[in-house]
């Protein structure tokens, strides 16, 4: 099982991230964990510490891009490129017009947006989508700035964009939340396994009300994806860690 999207220094799990890794090892095959501006050296030391199953991506959350400088933005865009190598994807990055609903902070969160694109291109690895209320937007923008390898995080769109967002080549990633929503059951359901993958965001999106998520969850987007799909959950995971495997480089 892999867990592609998770973040293991963020508070809720940092406090219990090297128990949960301990555990996670008895069950899982990787672990991706993303770091932020905050917590970027501290997810970088923990992919250090658990080499070969704790990956990392480096990302800049939308509400993040309105908080910050100019300065301090490139002095992170400088931390990434510095450690490229040690890295499997940039993000998350992307849009959110839930949380921010200006115009012009926006239109700055899309500027960084793109530039962090940029970034991907320049380190040649894939970029993690955050998309929330701007999956659309977010897909005209990696198309035309011809992203080849992209994954929608925890994809909460139409079913037209989801087609259009596979017939592209990227990826729909489904977390714990897969049974809340039509749409994404019936991706879980009928697109092709070979552009799924599987994400918690724990600490985010637990299953269990009130307890933390843990990446060990990814179980029961795996179990959820068997019962759609007719399919067994080894079955099932096969396809996903391949899928993972070639887009990660791990």
């Amino acid at each position: 099982m892999i867990d592609v999207h998770c973040h293991l220094t963020y508070e809720g799990l940092d406090e219990i991230k090297e128990s949960v890794v301990k555990e996670a090892k008895k069950v899982m095959d990787a672990i991706i964990t993303c770091g932020y501006p905050e917590d970027a050296k501290k997810a970088l030391e923990i992919s250090e510490r658990h080499k070969n199953f704790v990956y990392l991506t480096l990302g800049l959350h939308p509400i993040h891009v309105v908080k910050m400088s100019d300065k301090e933005i490139d002095e992170y865009k400088r931390f990434v490129i510095e450690n490229k190598q040690k890295i499997v994807a940039v993000g998350e990055i992307g849009l959110d017009f839930h949380w921010i609903k200006e115009k012009s902070k926006n239109e700055r969160v899309k500027e960084i947006f793109i530039e962090f694109l940029e970034l991907a291109k320049e380190v040649r690895l894939p970029v993690i989508l955050h998309l929330r209320k701007a999956e659309k937007e977010g897909f005209e923008i990696i198309t035309g700035e011809d992203i080849k390898e992209a994954v929608f995080h925890c994809y909460a769109g139409n079913l037209t964009l989801a087609k259009q967002i596979v017939d592209e080549g990227y990826y729909i990633s489904l977390g714990t939340n897969l049974m809340r929503s039509k749409n994404t059951k019936k991706i879980a359901k009928k697109f092709p396994l070979d552009k799924l993958l599987t994400e918690t965001d724990a600490p985010f999106l637990s299953p269990f009300p009130g307890k933390v998520n843990v990446p060990q969850n990814v179980q029961f987007v795996l179990e959820r994806m068997s019962e759609l799909r007719n399919m067994s959950v080894e079955e099932i995971d096969g396809v996903i860690m391949r899928n993972a495997r070639e887009l990660f480089k791990i």
